[in-house]
């Protein structure tokens, strides 16, 4: 049976309208263009309050889709009742289930606690054998306040069991103190000894960013260091390097075996200011890491297209300093 839209409640009309914008505005979606990526595709999840994630990973995905080719989708931490991105709604993720189909899930989340509809598709994907890319606060990516009743709450970057939650069990290390001082001193990485011609730091020559060097423990599973940090004395990239302070890993790889059985990559960096990806070097890594995650390191160019899409001015770090009424249709690439 055919119905005339003037036929149908005006109601149900209203209703349908809301329904089907309000699912197309929970995330965005960026198309590959032609290159090494096309057929791949990469889900972004931002849940950061600090460090402008919601402003680096959109701009990631946009990079990784115009320059090589990947599919990329990014998750926001959104208000629930309007849709708009606020990474301090530490409860709400939209747009997780699309990890079943994800190729490769990146994840710059800080101190989340997502309901158990939402966090089961993290720990699925987690499970599943497939590679996971994280950056700076995912070391801590989970926060479920004492007493919580969620079956994820053992995730918690505190946690006793698994020890250091979620990110040391499947990163390397959970939070464990800044090396570097906070906004006084910058970081300038160099490859690890030995990892010189790894091809996570091809065409990588001017690793800096604005973020400070993180504290490390000792570092778990089979993590291997990538990029040591090295303190800078101060905020500019031709700052000396500051006397006394030993380098430490910023990026590592390691593997992570779940449920599945199935043996996944990780790549971890602690790098992540928003200021972090006004860097050549540093988008580059991240562009390289990605490819290197899925297996693709032979198709890395020797210096991977790493040119800023649109513009990128994020604003300045640190808790409420998000920009206001955006959602993620705002992220478009134009």
């Amino acid at each position: 049976m055919i119905f005339q839209l003037s036929q149908i409640p005006v109601t149900a009309v209203i209703l349908m309208a809301t329904s089907t914008l309000s699912a197309a505005d929970k995330w965005a979606t960026y198309t590959g263009y032609p290159g090494p990526g096309k057929g791949k595709h990469v889900v972004l999840v931002a849940g950061d309050d600090e460090y402008r994630s919601e402003e680096l990973i959109p701009q990631l995905g946009k990079i990784l889709a115009k320059h090589h080719g990947f599919q990329c989708t990014v998750l926001f931490a959104q208000i629930k009742k309007t849709g708009e991105i606020d990474p301090g709604a530490k409860d709400n993720i939209p747009g997780l289930h699309l990890l079943k189909d994800a190729d490769l899930m990146v994840i710059f989340t800080r101190f989340r606690a997502l309901p158990n509809d939402q966090m089961k598709h993290i720990i699925d994907y987690t499970n599943s054998g497939k590679p996971i890319l994280g950056l700076r606060t995912a070391t801590h990516a989970f926060d479920y306040p004492r007493g919580s009743k969620s079956e994820f709450a053992k995730y918690t970057w505190t946690s006793r069991e698994p020890k250091g939650g979620w990110g040391r069990l499947v990163l390397g290390e959970t939070w464990v103190s800044h090396y570097g001082r906070h906004n006084v001193e910058s970081t300038r990485g160099k490859p690890a000894p030995g990892m010189e011609g790894h091809p996570i730091v091809r065409g990588c020559e001017d690793i800096w960013g604005p973020s400070d060097v993180y504290g490390l423990t000792k570092l778990s599973g089979d993590s291997k260091p990538v990029v040591l940090g090295y303190v800078l004395t101060g905020m500019k990239p031709s700052d000396p390097i500051k006397p006394g302070k030993k380098p430490v890993p910023i990026a590592w790889i390691k593997s992570h075996t779940g449920t599945s059985g199935k043996k996944a990559r990780v790549f971890t960096t602690t790098m992540g200011h928003g200021g972090d990806l006004q860097s050549e070097g540093v988008r580059r890594m991240l562009v390289n890491a990605t490819y290197w995650c899925l297996g693709m390191e032979a198709k890395i160019p020797q210096r991977a297209k790493v040119n800023l899409v649109g513009e990128y001015k994020p604003n300045k770090i640190g808790v409420g300093g998000h920009k206001r009424g955006l959602k993620p249709a705002d992220h478009a690439i134009k």
